[in-house]
């Protein structure tokens, strides 16, 4: 009986451990962004990390005394940025160097360059929206 009732107990401890890391791995984004607020850089394009639960892409960003700074921005899931066209290849296909401006809202701490995108707009005007919830 004493069994029984430890092993129950391990089964349960075990479950709740497997659910409160699930639990933390998708985190709300206004705990990390101003939801609110909205900025915007023009740079070049650096690279894209496709993942999931949400990818992210790198830009430079020449400032204006001509120092560049590194630019994350936190996008969507595979799927969407397949329905978008971004990946390493598709009609909306970004290469490095490309001139993009970045439509964004600003990680909380404000000192820091990051942000959740928002719209990507290309050098000939293309805007691709990111649904933000």
């Amino acid at each position: 009986m004493i069994r029984q009732t430890l092993r129950i107990g391990v089964v349960v401890l075990g479950g709740w451990l497997l659910a409160a890391g699930a639990l933390q791995a998708h985190h709300s984004l206004a705990a990390t962004y101003a939801m609110g607020d909205e900025g915007q850089v023009s740079g070049a394009f650096k690279e894209f990390r496709i993942v999931n639960p949400h990818s992210s892409m790198k830009m430079d960003v020449t400032n204006h005394d001509g120092t560049v700074t590194e630019w994350t921005f936190t996008g969507g899931s595979v799927s969407t940025l397949a329905r978008l066209g971004l990946g390493r290849t598709g009609p909306n296909a970004l290469r490095r160097g490309d001139p993009i401006t970045v439509t964004y809202m600003p990680a909380l701490r404000s000192d820091s360059p990051l942000g959740l995108l928002k719209t990507i707009t290309y050098e000939d005007g293309q805007v691709l929206e990111f649904r933000v919830d």
